[in-house]
């Protein structure tokens, strides 16, 4: 499991770099103010949980019975949280937003929530 929260923390951080120098430079010129703000918001949660996902990758020293469901919540809440709101910029920019997108996000915010809960839990009852 450390190497999937390793490769997904590597691959989470390093299109983080990519998607926010890309939101920074070409979309300003594509996207409303409203549209970038929610752009970026995508972009820092998804660096953030790199982040959280590398130093679990790196053997933190936490409650073994949730490693496995902490670092799960983080790839799933990355994937359903920044990439929907991602999808909703760029349909919203182009005039054919994809609403079904709309209700995923706040689900991906869950299983941020869900994995910090159970990082909580999982240091309290070491």
């Amino acid at each position: 499991m450390n190497e999937i929260a390793l490769i997904f923390g590597a691959i989470f951080g390093g299109l983080s770099i990519i998607l926010g120098a890309f939101g920074a430079h070409k979309l300003k010129q594509v996207f409303t103010p409203e549209l970038l703000q929610s752009f970026e918001i995508g972009v820092k949660y998804q660096m953030y949980h790199a982040i959280v996902l590398l130093v679990l990758g790196f053997n933190l020293d936490i409650n073994a019975k949730f490693y496995n469901a902490i670092i799960w919540c983080f790839i799933i809440g990355v994937i359903l949280f920044s990439f929907s709101i991602y999808g909703l910029c760029f349909s919203s920019s182009k005039g054919k937003k994809l609403k079904f997108l709309g209700p995923i996000t706040p689900i991906g915010g869950l299983f941020f929530v869900a994995g910090w809960l159970l990082f909580l839990i999982s240091l309290i009852s070491k």
